[in-house]
């Protein structure tokens, strides 16, 4: 039943077509081909999507890339400043745009900021209408990432920058000073999500970056990541990947360098005595060698008592010339020398226990001793490893609230990558939790499970031993592919056969039906292959009408037959949708 409605909907369409003077062979042709692309987006059609809704949360900065976005943010003209090692310069030059995800599209309308170049150099900036100072407060910091293109060798992070008059979105770069660097970073075996912050020393004013030690690990899939920083007034930290907690800690403890220096260091001036003695075992001075101790017997001697085995073949040669080598046409034995055959293992070796002159083995000698050396004994005058003597660092400091970061005026991705269409939304820079969470549920929660949704219902089905034949399919399985084969098939040998056709695949010529017939017929007078003459426009018209009408009658029955394989993940999309509905109640 599936099939003869699709397929009969396959064919009306195919062959009403404003160009009615195609033989009947093209029109057939071209409903196979048609059978592809309909069914593909009856299947994506399926899925519902839903539909973006700008949020009604407020925060220092919530960027969402509307139709305004270009406001805000600015593509950077400056270039990127190297070390002093090379005099190459790179310039920002790769391109940016705000669109809608080409892979996987969660919710319809919803765009995010895109990177369309590979191997570029990429710089954009958005100030702050206000300069957000954390002094005291939590800071959140969340966005979204879809790596549409994958990530084998880039970035993905954000730059939150720090506040000062020099802020120019147009002379953003690598130099540009930053508070946090957050996000993820991909390159070979490297694979982590950076947590990085910039922090001044109160003696010198000098900055140092603070790199958190055992980062978690980015999630490199084409689906959405949504992370998540926060930092509390108590100097503790959080890392959420997806909503999940990954990392957490204190700012005073997990970060490289140490966010405030040791109390105590060595004493540089300090020197280790000349008697200082730091071998703790020494060899024991009183030990001698005995007297039966052979220093010169060897490790292994001839076993006499081992004699030859009774197959040992001594008049054998390990190796023979290959009987079955050929010497080449083009050998020339006047220019190349007398031609000898390769040499192989001889066979005979293999069925015996050896070939060729017998000599005993060596065996292990039990009278072997070797080099004698003294036992070591505890050391009597060890004094233990030396170390200098610790003294009051110069130049300690301490810094309980390394949470209190300078005040932030703008945000900015600075990243290189080898892939493209890296995508950033629902960005998120303030001090509540609760918003945050309130934003990931209104748009991050919904777009994921409608990611992940269609995801599940365009993966292709994977069989241990593919069919043997078209009449092994199943339309389940695989709609495409079903209607594509069967048609196919059934056309092939209607060529041919009409009747064999029939009475081969007789589900397939029992749905092409009444719908078959009216095609064929008007395509057989558009021809001339009856006697009849040609129909006037009027009676195109009409038959095409009847066409139209009856493949808008079984295009719903299609529908919901091709899209039963995703109803379980669209009711997973639904209840999400009702849940945020709810929330947002």
């Amino acid at each position: 039943m599936r099939f003869g409605v699709l397929a009969a909907t396959l064919l009306s369409t195919a062959v009403v077509r404003a160009d009615v003077a195609d033989d009947l062979e093209d029109a057939a042709g071209h409903a196979s081909m048609s059978a592809s692309s309909f069914v593909e987006s009856v299947t994506s059609s399926a899925l519902s999507k839903p539909t973006f809704t700008p949020t009604k949360l407020k925060a220092p900065f919530l960027e969402q890339f509307a139709d305004d976005w270009e406001t805000r943010w600015k593509p950077s003209h400056a270039k990127k400043q190297n070390d002093k090692s090379t005099e190459e310069e790179w310039a920002y030059v790769g391109n940016w745009a705000v669109e809608e995800p080409s892979v996987l599209k969660g919710i319809q309308g919803d765009k995010g900021l895109v990177i369309k170049d590979k191997a570029a150099h990429h710089a954009i900036s958005a100030k702050f209408p206000k300069a957000i100072d954390n002094t005291k407060n939590t800071l959140v910091v969340q966005y979204e990432v879809k790596l549409q293109d994958g990530l084998e060798c880039g970035g993905a992070y954000m730059k939150l920058l720090q506040d000062n008059k020099e802020l120019q979105s147009d002379e953003f770069s690598n130099a540009s000073p930053y508070v946090i660097m957050f996000g993820p970073d991909k390159c070979g075996a490297t694979n982590k999500v950076h947590f990085i912050f910039r922090h001044k020393n109160p003696k010198t004013g000098e900055y140092e970056e603070k790199h958190l030690k055992n980062p978690p690990m980015a999630r490199i899939v084409k689906t959405t990541s949504l992370y998540t920083l926060i930092v509390n007034p108590d100097q503790t930290y959080q890392i959420k990947i997806d909503g999940e907690s990954m990392r957490n800690g204190s700012l005073l403890e997990d970060f490289t360098p140490s966010v405030n220096p040791e109390k105590e260091v060595d004493d540089p001036n300090d020197r280790k005595p000349e008697d200082w003695v730091e071998e703790a075992r020494i060899p024991d001075p009183e030990a001698t060698k005995p007297e039966d101790w052979d220093e010169d017997a060897p490790y292994e001697i001839v076993d006499e008592e081992a004699t030859k085995p009774d197959d040992w073949l001594e008049d054998e040669p390990t190796m023979i010339p290959d009987p079955e080598a050929e010497k080449p046409e083009d050998w020339d034995d006047e220019e190349d020398g007398d031609w000898i055959p390769p040499m192989v293992p001889n066979p005979k070796c293999d069925e015996a226990s050896g070939c060729g002159p017998w000599t005993q083995p060596m065996k292990k000698n039990p009278a072997y001793k070797g080099r004698w050396s003294p036992a070591y004994i505890e050391n009597p005058a060890y004094k233990g490893v030396w170390a200098p003597r610790k003294i009051a660092n110069p130049d300690y400091y301490e810094d309980p609230t390394p949470a209190n970061f300078e005040p932030i005026g703008a945000i900015g991705f600075e990243i290189w990558t080898m892939q493209k269409d890296i995508l950033f939304d629902n960005i998120y820079i303030g001090h509540s939790v609760a918003d945050a969470e309130k934003l990931k549920k209104e748009t991050y929660d919904v777009k994921i499970a409608s990611e992940k949704a269609e995801e599940a219902a365009t993966k292709p089905k994977t069989e241990d031993t593919p069919p043997k034949s078209p009449m092994d399919l199943k339309f389940k399985d695989d709609p495409v592919l079903y209607i594509r084969e069967k048609l196919d098939l059934f056309l092939t040998i209607a060529k041919k056969d009409p009747i064999q056709a029939v009475k081969f695949m007789p589900e397939v010529a029992g749905a092409l039906g009444v719908t078959a017939l009216t095609v064929l017929a008007l395509l057989i007078s558009l021809v001339g292959l009856g006697g009849a003459a040609a129909p006037s426009k009027e009676q195109i018209k009409d038959a095409a009408q009847k066409a139209k009408e009856t493949a808008v009658d079984v295009k719903d029955q299609a529908a919901e037959a091709v899209s039963s394989g995703a109803e379980k993940a669209q009711a997973e999309l639904n209840k999400r949708n009702t849940r945020s509905q709810k929330v947002d109640s």
